[in-house]
């Protein structure tokens, strides 16, 4: 297991900037990666892509020096166990809405004394054949990897304090989008209400010296979201390659 490069920025205060992507095609990997993106996420949920065709994309992000992560579609601990031994250095989790739901994720994804992940000679471990003794392994592993569940549904608010005082924790992830659907509102969350809302998670987020995240399709939005506080910042494949394209073509 190599070091999180994403998440020590994170710790230095530097925010990070990453894509997410459905695809499981290595090369687009590759292509993110030599661009000059901190993070490659793997969309296991909105993607076909499962344990069995993950690896050539966490490889390549190895490659070219940018740091895998991984959201998986459920809250399914032998199924986070799967991403995580092939080498992703994070979590991603849609649906966390209680402080039960973050801790779980915690315990999938860290090893004892932090959570119950179990041990195996796998690629993360260096197959047990790596210089790292065991302990040595298990201690860096837990200190590197990112947990972050998403807030995306507005019954999270409800929970949220309790959620950010869930050890082990690093910080959370909006999902604009999602969270306005379960508010009623349909078209989209450029409305009122809605940024109330994520005016307030960014608030008691940020209380809780945890880490926030979400998404900017421009890069005005990424800087307006720089200075409210966010530090993980997600694009997608499909975004930019719209962005470019409309510009190219007009």
């Amino acid at each position: 297991m190599r070091e999180n490069q994403a998440r020590t920025k994170l710790q230095k205060g530097q925010p990070i900037f990453g894509v997410i992507s459905p695809t499981t095609d290595p090369v687009i990997t590759e292509y993110c990666g030599l661009a000059g993106f901190d993070f490659y996420m793997l969309d296991g949920e909105h993607g076909a892509i499962t344990p069995s065709n993950a690896d050539g994309m966490i490889r390549a992000a190895e490659s070219v020096g940018i740091t895998p992560l991984a959201r998986v579609r459920s809250l399914d601990e032998k199924l986070i166990l799967q991403f995580m031994d092939l080498g992703v250095m994070g979590v991603m989790m849609p649906g966390c809405n209680t402080a039960e739901d973050c801790e779980k994720l915690v315990r999938a994804m860290k090893y004892p004394p932090l959570g119950e992940r179990g041990l195996g000679p796998v690629r993360a471990s260096d197959y047990m054949l790596g210089k790292k003794s065991q302990l040595e392994y298990v201690n860096f592993a837990n200190e590197q990897t990112l947990v972050l569940p998403q807030i995306e549904d507005i019954k999270a608010m409800d929970n949220l304090e309790a959620m950010c005082k869930v050890k082990g924790v690093d910080g959370f992830v909006i999902g604009p989008r999602d969270l306005a659907m379960t508010m009623g509102f349909y078209d989209g969350p450029a409305h009122d209400e809605v940024k109330k809302v994520i005016d307030q998670i960014f608030e008691i987020v940020l209380r809780h010296n945890l880490v926030l995240g979400t998404v900017a399709a421009t890069k005005e939005q990424a800087q307006g979201l720089i200075q409210k506080g966010a530090r993980i910042i997600l694009n997608s494949v499909a975004g930019l390659l719209s962005q470019s394209s409309k510009a190219f073509l007009s």
